[in-house]
């Protein structure tokens, strides 16, 4: 294949076949060297601003290539446009566009001069102040809809305006308006949320070209249905595309996982072995493997074996047959996975129990107490020690008397730390006062004799 520089490309070296020419909805030509190509019909397909193509006929045998820029008719006057395809091709492409009318099929003037040229690029420099101007016009008017995108003709007699509006519109009113402010023909196409994406393009998810602004000339509904098939996450995130909308890829390889789905056993038959029952967990369409479980809720004993195998043992069970196990050679299959030792461990033992601090305990009015010990606590634990531990018949020493009563309210407690018991509260006559010394002794109870 030799390569060539040519006028038509943006990329330097171009094969007529293969030339991307900044344009979108490219069409490989797969037969632009078969001898008699071109002269098999004389339709040619004309794309202008983004995904707009039309399909004209070459009534004057003008040698086309693709690339060329060329005046076409329009009503009214002409429009300039690039050639994108030619040959026997282009008969496909008019089946897809559904063009049944022949009227819909206009001529191709002549390849465009300079003077086109000139006219054409003073055209489009004026489509994006009048998409910023419309758009005001229209929301002044308190019209429910978008105007995505302007495209003048390429003789500037005629502007078409593509707008987005979710309800019915009654623009006839804006219509005159504009009209009156730009001085064109006004020609008002509705577009859906799919289109715009085209018109405007961009990158989607998986990295590529949006395939609406490079190839797709015809729009296909697209379903939820289609994720189920497909064993898709029923996610709006991920499902949806740059144009909000479900993702056109979604129908791209459901036919073949609908043809595979019906190789697979049915989801509510149960496998019968001599060992247990068997419900199906998941399957894998692609790979035709199936998985199942012992237990019809959770993942239990799960077994993996192929759809043959699994079609072989419900024609077992439909004769009253019940294999050894679900593998064909009669074995449960070993687990060759490598096995987590901690998987089951807890790794909570390696954190330290944190020790509380005991808060001191609080008094009546809210300050602490202290809970140091008390001045002679150690002494008294001593003497208590001593005491448990003398002989018996003993006499007992250093008990302390505490609060003797006085016959005047007044209370005495010096206690020495030899003193012997003596009789608790004694009471005395209003008036005398008794103190105890350290080495007295209890007086014994006078005789009532």
């Amino acid at each position: 294949m030799q390569f060539k520089i040519t006028r038509d490309t943006d990329r330097g070296l171009h094969h007529y076949a293969c030339g991307r020419q900044n344009m979108q909805l490219n069409t490989y030509d797969w037969l632009y060297d078969v001898p008699g190509n071109d002269e098999d019909t004389d339709l040619v397909e004309v794309q202008f601003k983004n995904t707009r193509k039309g399909y004209y006929h070459n009534v004057n045998n003008i040698d086309l290539h693709k690339g060329d820029i060329v005046a076409v008719e329009a009503s009214p006057g002409h429009d300039i446009g690039t050639v994108t395809l030619t040959g026997r091709l282009v008969k496909l492409q008019l089946k897809k566009a559904n063009l049944k009318s022949a009227d819909d099929i206009k001529r191709v003037y002549r390849i465009a001069k300079p003077v086109d040229i000139d006219k054409y690029n003073e055209a489009k420099s004026r489509e994006h102040g009048t998409m910023i101007q419309s758009r005001q016009i229209a929301k002044d008017l308190g019209l429910q809809m978008k105007i995505g995108d302007v495209e003048y003709q390429g003789d500037g007699n005629k502007a078409i305006f593509y707008y987005i509006a979710d309800e019915r519109v009654d623009f006839r009113q804006l219509i005159k308006v504009l009209a009156d402010t730009f001085h064109v023909r006004i020609e008002m196409k509705q577009i859906g949320a799919r289109q715009e994406a085209g018109r405007i393009g961009g990158t989607g998810p998986c990295g590529r070209e949006l395939c609406c602004a490079t190839w797709m000339k015809n729009f296909v509904s697209v379903s939820t249905n289609a994720a189920r098939i497909q064993d898709i996450s029923l996610n709006p995130q991920k499902l949806a595309g740059m144009c909000a909308k479900l993702k056109c890829c979604l129908n791209y390889e459901v036919d073949d996982y609908v043809e595979a789905s019906r190789k697979m056993p049915a989801r509510d038959i149960v496998l019968q072995t001599l060992d247990s029952d068997y419900y199906l967990f998941k399957s894998d369409i692609l790979a035709g493997t199936v998985v199942y479980s012992t237990d019809k809720g959770i993942a239990a004993n799960l077994e993996e074996i192929t759809a043959e195998r699994a079609r072989a043992i419900i024609e077992m069970n439909k004769r009253g047959e019940k294999p050894e196990s679900l593998t064909e050679d009669g074995t449960v299959k070993q687990d060759t996975r490598p096995r987590d030792l901690l998987a089951d461990a807890d790794i909570s033992r390696f954190d330290k129990a944190r020790k509380r601090k005991k808060k001191p305990a609080k008094r009546q009015g809210g300050a602490p107490v202290s809970t140091a010990p008390r001045k002679g606590e150690g002494q008294r634990r001593n003497n208590q020690q001593r005491r448990n531990n003398r002989p018996e018949g003993e006499p007992t020493q250093g008990v302390h008397l505490s609060q003797v009563h006085q016959p005047n309210g007044s209370t005495n407690n010096s206690v020495g730390a030899a003193e012997t018991a003596a009789p608790p509260k004694v009471h005395q006559p209003k008036g005398n006062n008794s103190s105890v010394g350290a080495a007295e002794t209890a007086a014994p109870p006078k005789d009532a004799h």
